[in-house]
């Protein structure tokens, strides 16, 4: 097969409400153009930088053979591995994907070994979080707890089968605000966990699930904000309710075991972790139930070894997927090959103007999304859409808690 060269790698952004979306856009010497989705506001500032930096590397070589440029960029920026050279990897590697795919007229799905599956269970994210949090960007606002309840019977009527949330504070029964310690909002560095917080998280828990039903699985999302303490005096106010899985952060595979061991409910980490030798130690400690893999983050196909690391562990895998159309579709070709998946994050609340950025949006039936088979990642960025909503300077987590909601 004739080589085709990367005659072109640039990097692309938009205005994403609270955020910037930002790309990949890899050109071949045939015409065939390549993309991913790359995430520079959750903690990895100047990662566009980086992949600028690294473009000269790329330029000149076979599309086809992303491992070797994989590799090769690992080992020229090898004193330096992981953070936000690792994100540059990942988002080059995927991109690399959507052009050989596209080169060979297949889905991405058919270079991951084929799918096991066409329908992908997924879960509606951030529910109750994005409305709270940006009430300006994703409508209805919600103010209360009968909010709350409200979202609930919204995924149990759109035939969603499980939604995940977070920690919100209440005053009385009304004007919720995250509780986002752990990404500074608010700089409470301690992390302590203090009797209101674990009121409040019950009330919200208890308003959702009055409003999702007792047939939809319920997701909590704890991040950073806590230490082990703090998980453990969560895990014991919860331990009553009826919880698909507790999502904890924590850098110390061994405390993570140690609350795993403890917990009355499944227990989900590791979304910000970057290739095999950083998952390793959690998959020895058998510190969770579910591993959580990102793949705009890792790569896909470097995503693909670590799942095989957690089957051969016992452990299954469920994709980090809260940013734009691409990303999830991204996430939804790594779904459908691993055998050890578990459930797919997706975000169902959506920018006003998220269709417009992107040529095919996903399909949703019956609380699953639908695999479509074509070439590629089955998306790109739509550049007019891109160019119509210019990207922001004050966007991401850098800006919690400053920027307008």
């Amino acid at each position: 097969m004739a080589a085709t060269k990367v005659a072109k790698l640039e990097t692309l952004s938009c205005d994403a409400g609270w955020r910037n979306y930002h790309f990949v856009k890899i050109t071949t010497d045939t015409g065939i153009v390549g993309w991913s989705e790359f995430d520079e506001g959750f903690g990895a500032p100047g990662l566009s930088a980086a992949i600028q930096r690294m473009a000269p590397r790329v330029v000149g070589q076979d599309a086809h053979d992303h491992e070797r440029i994989y590799q090769e960029l690992y080992a020229i920026t090898r004193p330096a591995a992981g953070g936000v050279v690792a994100l540059a990897l990942g988002a080059i590697e995927n991109a690399l994907l959507d052009a050989k795919a596209k080169s060979l007229g297949v889905p991405c799905y058919e270079l991951l070994g084929g799918k096991i599956r066409d329908r992908i269970r997924v879960y509606w994210s951030h529910c109750a979080t994005w409305r709270i949090n940006h009430p300006s960007y994703y409508k209805p606002a919600i103010t209360d707890l009968d909010g709350v309840k409200s979202i609930g019977r919204e995924v149990r009527e759109k035939g969603f089968t499980a939604c995940k949330t977070n920690i919100f504070l209440y005053e009385g029964q009304k004007n919720p605000k995250g509780y986002r310690p752990g990404f500074g909002s608010p700089n409470q560095p301690d992390l302590n966990v203090e009797r209101n917080v674990l009121r409040n998280l019950r009330v919200h828990l208890e308003a959702l699930r009055d409003g999702v039903g007792p047939d939809v699985d319920i997701l909590l999302d704890l991040n950073f904000n806590a230490k082990t303490e703090g998980y453990l005096k969560i895990l014991r106010e919860i331990a009553d309710l009826d919880m698909f899985w507790i999502e904890i952060d924590s850098y110390s595979p061994e405390a993570l075991g140690y609350i795993r061991r403890q917990s009355p409910h499944p227990i989900s980490s590791c979304e910000t972790l970057l290739g095999v030798r950083e998952f390793l130690p959690y998959f020895r400690e058998q510190a969770m139930d579910v591993a959580i893999i990102d793949t705009p983050w890792n790569g896909v196909w470097q995503s693909m070894k670590i799942a095989n690391l957690a089957e051969a562990h016992e452990v299954n895998v469920a994709p980090h997927n809260f940013y734009g159309h691409l990303c999830t579709m991204m996430n939804a070709h790594f779904s459908a090959c691993v055998p050890n998946l578990r459930i797919m994050e997706t975000d169902i609340d959506r920018l006003a103007w998220d269709h417009e950025l992107f040529t095919h949006v996903p399909e949703f039936k019956d609380g699953h999304l639908i695999l479509p088979d074509r070439p590629g990642w089955g998306t790109e960025p739509n550049e007019a859409g891109l160019a119509a909503h210019p990207p922001k300077n004050n966007a991401g987590l850098l800006n919690y808690g400053t920027q307008k909601k």
